[in-house]
């Protein structure tokens, strides 16, 4: 056993559990004042249910450490998790709750899952699967890439109608980092581009014809890009701009070091999710850009560590997997940092093992113990054929 957890990448799963522990502090800081004035609970309500899903996600973590990550390659398997994800992604049309403008969760007994999330591992999972499988015929567009798009594009619409555009784009982004590393050659890339501008233009089409084009585009989601030009006008900053002025002003007030732990002002009501969306915000504010820095240095550090174990995976389906979780935390790690620095427009993406969110922090801890599985069973392999290879040598 002592050899089995030897061949596991440390130096990821000590980053992750540094992000988690800190994340839990913050997430007490970031939320005390929410709990009590808007929720009228403890200070430590957010907290004390954070610490919960995270002594469930670590062991969820160390499950998916043990389970050989071959067995998500089969066929049946496959069949009952791509089933599953869009069974739940269809019942939230009937049991689902709305949070945040969109119908994305279903309650469970005191808690509320989101599907979305889960569509996220699922799809990572699938498509890794399905290009390993294929490698042979990997340039084969109608044989070994429209089965498994369209299955994404089935699943990333149901995303989209709740409507959460923001968790079906990530979807896209994931999927498109594993397509890129399939092994598909530039001019199947090319192919693929090209008739994914062509359906999403028959899409742009369809919506004008119909006449749902403000329903798309509506005043709430065109207010993210007017705001983000001009957070602190007069009129905009009442509005549209009020959340990342705020945001902006967190980090300004913050510095380099600091107002110090638990000192923020912003979380007074002046950011309504200083504990999920801008729980960065919050960081840059009591602990200045020392604290984003090391937040931000060790997200980056699992991303960047993820890939290099990719490119020295041998198999095809570990490795693409590998890329795909390494890929998901990047994105949203860009998209949520982007969104409370004024760098892109706010899309209410959390930042991963950081803010508060039980179905978030699952996901990731899931991944993060599939990724070592493959890493460790692939340096088991490597193990093996070093030893193999040191008894062949002749004395």
């Amino acid at each position: 056993m002592k050899k089995v957890f030897k061949s596991y990448d440390f130096p990821i799963f000590i980053t992750v559990v540094l992000l988690c522990l800190f994340g839990l502090v913050m997430v007490y800081s970031s939320s005390m004042v929410t709990a009590v004035a808007r929720y009228g609970e403890e200070m430590d309500f957010f907290y004390q249910k954070q610490k919960t899903a995270m002594i469930l996600a670590f062991f969820l973590m160390l499950v998916a450490m043990i389970i050989p990550y071959k067995l998500y390659q089969q066929k049946k398997i496959l069949m009952l998790m791509m089933s599953g994800i869009i069974g739940f992604l269809f019942l939230i049309f009937f049991i689902g709750h709305t949070a945040g403008g969109a119908q994305s969760w279903i309650n469970v007994g005191t808690r509320a899952i989101q599907p979305g999330e889960f569509s996220k591992l699922a799809i990572i999972i699938y498509l890794a699967a399905i290009f390993g499988k294929r490698q042979h015929i990997i340039n084969s567009i109608d044989k070994a890439v429209v089965p498994p798009i369209t299955m994404l594009l089935i699943i990333c619409a149901l995303i989209a109608i709740q409507p959460d555009f923001g968790t079906a784009f990530i979807i896209l982004l994931i999927a498109a980092s594993i397509i890129i590393a399939s092994g598909m050659s530039m001019k199947s890339l090319g192919k693929l581009l090209g008739i994914s501008l062509i359906v999403a233009a028959i899409i742009s089409l369809a919506i004008l014809i119909s006449g749902n084009f403000s329903e798309v585009v509506s005043k709430e989601r065109v207010s993210r890009f007017t705001g983000l030009q001009t957070p602190f006008d007069p009129e905009t900053i009442k509005d549209e701009g009020f959340h990342l002025a705020n945001s902006l002003i967190a980090f300004g007030s913050g510095g380099v070091t600091g107002l110090g732990l638990g000192d923020s002002v912003q979380k007074y009501g002046y950011l309504p999710e200083s504990h999920t969306d801008f729980i960065l915000a919050i960081i840059g504010e009591e602990l200045g850009l020392f604290g984003v820095v090391f937040v931000l240095g060790a997200l980056g550090f699992i991303v960047l560590r993820g890939f290099v174990l990719a490119a020295r995976c041998p198999d095809p389906f570990g490795s693409l997997l590998m890329v795909g979780i390494s890929s998901m935390i990047g994105i949203q790690v860009f998209i949520n940092a982007g969104g409370v620095s004024g760098l892109i427009p706010i899309t209410g993406i959390t930042l991963p093992f950081i803010s508060y969110g039980g179905s978030s922090l699952l996901i990731l801890m899931i991944s993060i113990g599939i990724l070592q599985n493959v890493v460790m069973r692939s340096n088991r392999l490597a193990e093996k054929k070093m030893q193999v290879k040191e008894k062949n040598i002749p004395m």
